[in-house]
């Protein structure tokens, strides 16, 4: 995580939440559109864009 603080969003867990030296937190998630856009089958595809719109909902509620 200290070599590269966003590399926590390719494990497992795909968000990782993070405080800066500054105070402020920083959220960053994998974008499961793409991700799930490499099996190429329509539904998952759709799926996965349904999933990525609630990720950023969450991360604009956050930052207000």
């Amino acid at each position: 995580m200290e070599a590269d603080p966003d590399i926590g969003a390719l494990l497992p867990c795909n968000v990782v939440v993070r405080t800066e030296a500054d105070g402020s937190v920083s959220v960053v998630f994998m974008d499961p559109a793409a991700v799930l856009g490499m099996v190429e089958k329509p539904q998952i595809t759709t799926l996965g864009i349904e999933v990525r719109d609630k990720l950023q909902r969450v991360a604009d509620a956050m930052r207000g």
